[in-house]
């Protein structure tokens, strides 16, 4: 084991964690329930995943893509789960897809993309703070229309 590989890898880590904070931080903010706690949580944890195929030595590409799959699917599952549905609403879609941005850009980190690990979390800490406002545009149009079967829910 090299210590200084070893190293390298925790600094990997705690800038996944501290990527995702202010997304986690935004989330809070807006009272969701996965905030602060949870994107660091799921960016650390998707880093670590794909640093851990590297335990053993240079990783495959395809130890790597296994790796990655497992990601998708099971941070899949866990956004799934943020997903309800109410009478003709749905909540969570944002949510969802922000557990699994969060989730990629941990795996950006811990494969070196530093950049596309950045303007991931970038994109989505801008998504969620510009574009809100644009979504509450729509919806209060939405409201002076009349009610419609397939009425979207505020997360989305």
């Amino acid at each position: 084991m090299i210590w200084s590989q070893e190293l390298e890898d925790v600094g990997k880590v705690a800038f996944a964690y501290v990527l995702a904070l202010p997304v986690g931080w935004y989330r809070e903010k807006e009272a969701h329930s996965v905030g602060v706690r949870t994107m660091p949580i799921v960016a650390v944890a998707s880093c670590a995943f794909i640093l851990l195929v590297g335990g053993w030595g240079r990783p495959s590409m395809d130890a790597q893509s296994r790796v990655l799959q497992g990601i998708a699917a099971g941070i899949g599952f866990v956004g799934g789960g943020a997903i309800l549905k109410s009478e003709n609403r749905v909540h969570g879609t944002a949510t969802a897809a922000t557990i699994w941005n969060i989730a990629a850009m941990g795996a950006a980190v811990a494969l070196d993309h530093y950049l596309v690990a950045v303007f991931l979390a970038l994109l989505n800490f801008l998504t969620l703070f510009l574009l809100l406002r644009v979504k509450q545009s729509i919806d209060e149009e939405e409201k002076d229309q009349p009610a419609s079967p397939t009425k979207r829910g505020p997360d989305d």
